[in-house]
């Protein structure tokens, strides 16, 4: 087994790139794929909520990524997503680096299928460092013109640094009715697209359930179009032909 690296990011704050993460991760591993999530996201920890693994870390990537302990002993099980194992960032505090980024993933890489990075907003280090070891990258925005803006500096990045075109997927998180149209901020997907440059992937509706899942710690619900979202985007990260449509509209 030679686990695929994905990297989730986003150009700005507040796209719900973690939430994201933790979609596809789980309906990845719905699909009977091994997913580590490695959140990388010092000072701002959100995964292990989402995720459900809050109160059961004891060590956080720093802690890995600082020798404090061996990357097998910082994974949890989460309780609310089987095949799903997170790796938490620190609550304060940490620097992540590449090099033994790089060497906790060759460790890891024969125990999973997919490792996912989620990175902090922008382009610092845990975005350095995860596009160093990407295979795959999912570019989290909604739909308003400075996310997207952010978005295409973020996707040219990313293919200058040499990813390929095809490996810089767009998923358009958040959308609701009045998302589009003339007197919206943005006019349509296809704006989404041809603003930031690459291919989309997927359109994850606005969702209270989802929302109140992520807060509470608890499993997105059977039946959440956000979640069928989520497992159309991993059923085509897996090669899957799943036509887009808006779930629940």
């Amino acid at each position: 087994m030679n686990a695929q690296t994905m990297m989730i990011c986003s150009g700005k704050g507040g796209t719900g790139k973690s939430t994201v993460a933790v979609l596809v991760g789980a309906e990845l591993a719905r699909r009977g794929k091994r997913v580590l999530l490695i959140e990388l996201d010092s000072g701002l920890r959100s995964v292990d909520v989402i995720a459900g693994v809050y109160g059961k870390t004891v060590y956080d990537i720093e802690d890995v990524l600082c020798g404090r302990c061996e990357g097998e002993k910082a994974v949890v099980q989460s309780p609310l997503y089987p095949g799903l194992s997170v790796i938490s960032a620190p609550y304060e505090g940490g620097e992540v680096r590449s090099a033994p980024l790089a060497r906790l993933v060759l460790a890891m890489r024969g125990y999973f299928d997919w490792i996912l990075f989620d990175t902090a907003a922008g382009m610092g280090a845990p975005f350095t460092a995860a596009a160093q070891l990407a295979e795959h990258a999912l570019l989290v925005l909604t739909p308003d013109p400075v996310a997207l803006r952010d978005g295409r500096i973020v996707a040219d990045a990313l293919i200058a640094g040499g990813h390929a075109q095809d490996s810089v997927r767009l998923v358009v998180n958040r959308i609701a009715r009045q998302s589009f149209g003339p007197k919206a901020p943005v006019y349509d997907l296809d704006e989404c697209i041809d603003t930031v440059g690459v291919r989309l992937i997927g359109a994850i509706p606005e969702s209270t359930a989802l929302q109140l899942a992520g807060a509470q710690g608890t499993a997105v619900p059977e039946g959440c179009a956000a979640r069928t979202a989520g497992a159309a985007i991993a059923g085509r990260l897996l090669g899957e032909r799943i036509p887009l449509t808006f779930t629940g509209w």
